[in-house]
């Protein structure tokens, strides 16, 4: 691994200072998707393999019930919630998402009460819109005040670009995502939630006399799918998340705005084989190995060492080994304090000049605000050469 390292090291040709941290709109030399929004990521490292408009906001349908997952199962892991909790059906979750909306729904009976952990996998496999009004409710005690809390939650996990504005994903001028945003969701809920994530592959599921099977068209198909959720309006098209673990490692898949369920499945059935088969894998950093560093100004260190979300790997088209170059990129100037674990900078894998890969970068220590005399001469620098 040292030796890999090392050798790696050789390709990061140089250091880019820019205004704002970037997602490149990366050329993805062979592969293309009609999907308008797409990403593919590695789930274990953040790293990007494929992104198209993937930081354009979107309408983001049943897709946002994943944040209403996320929020009931983080209540679960700390005790604040048990999943034997009965909540009722009121009248709002039954007419607004339930048998009368005609929409997707459990077809819970108005005044009834139902387990959070029934109610849970009719929003999974179901995607219910009675499911997830109840539980919002229940925890809540209105839409309205889950919304404040899906918010909240969004901001705390990372989510940089997304706001709700219910519980459902039900259309909602006010109410958007990211492709991006949406695949850190999902790596946020495989991460944090192992032992109820394979209910997300289960397919399928009876309430109330109804079977209904799982909107997921990925699973069965013997591509690895094992989750996560479909999404549709009139508006917004057609969307999914889908994680797979084809290829010997986890990748997230995230497309939207397709115009029809066909087109769904094989554009995302088409990302996914992509991504598993089209790469072979490079170890490039260890855990903690600090992949470069970052000027900060007025800093009682001139800079930063830059380390990834665990290990790094990279992922070279097959065929290409001779092409791989890299460099990092950052937000300039740098301030402190800067926190250890802080999100800084982007490693960016090129082939042929060509973006092919990014990776999110971080500090790997403290850096506090250094004394008068440094500075002072961060400031002359500044002056006599500029950030930019």
């Amino acid at each position: 691994m040292v030796r890999l390292e090392r050798a790696f090291r050789r390709v990061l040709v140089g250091v880019a200072l820019v205004a704002a941290l970037a997602h490149p709109a990366a050329a993805q030399l062979d592969f293309d998707t009609s999907a308008p929004y797409a990403i593919l990521v590695d789930h274990e490292s953040g790293t990007v393999l494929f992104q198209k408009e993937a930081d354009t906001r979107i309408e983001p349908a049943s897709m946002a019930k994943l944040m209403t997952v996320a929020i009931v199962l983080d209540m679960v892991e700390r005790g604040a919630l048990n999943l034997t909790d009965q909540f009722f059906i009121s009248e709002h979750a039954w007419r607004t998402g339930g048998a009368p909306s005609g929409g997707s729904a459990m077809f819970a009976e108005l005044g009834s009460q139902i387990s959070v952990d029934d109610l849970l996998h009719s929003v999974i496999i179901q995607s219910g819109n009675d499911a997830s009004i109840a539980l919002a409710e229940g925890i809540a005690g209105s839409e309205a005040a889950f919304a404040d809390i899906m918010n909240q939650f969004a901001a705390d996990i990372g989510l940089t670009d997304s706001h709700f504005t219910n519980a459902s994903g039900l259309p909602d001028p006010d109410m958007y995502v990211t492709a991006r945003d949406l695949a850190d969701l999902a790596r946020y809920i495989i991460r944090e939630f192992p032992d109820y994530y394979p209910v997300f592959a289960v397919e399928e599921f009876t309430w109330n006399d109804i079977r209904q099977s799982n909107r997921n068209g990925l699973l069965g198909l013997g591509i690895g799918v094992d989750g996560l959720k479909t999404g549709h309006t009139n508006a917004a098209g057609y969307g999914i998340v889908a994680s797979t673990t084809e290829g010997g490692r986890r990748l997230i898949a995230v497309l939207h705005g397709m115009d029809s369920v066909n087109q769904r499945n094989e554009q995302a059935r088409a990302l996914i084989t992509w991504g598993a088969r089209s790469f072979e894998r490079i170890p490039a950093f260890a855990n903690g190995a600090v992949v470069g560093q970052a000027s900060v100004y007025g800093g009682q260190e001139a800079s930063v060492g830059l380390v990834g979300e665990g290990s790094i790997d990279i992922y070279l088209p097959r065929g290409n080994r001779r092409c791989l170059s890299a460099n990092i990129t950052y937000a300039a100037p740098i301030l402190p304090p800067v926190r250890a674990g802080d999100r800084l900078a982007q490693l960016n894998i090129l082939c042929d000049d060509q973006i092919i890969q990014s990776a999110p970068l971080y500090a790997a220590e403290a850096v506090e605000q250094g004394g008068i005399t440094r500075r002072a001469a961060d400031a002359l620098w500044e002056l006599a050469f500029g950030w930019f």
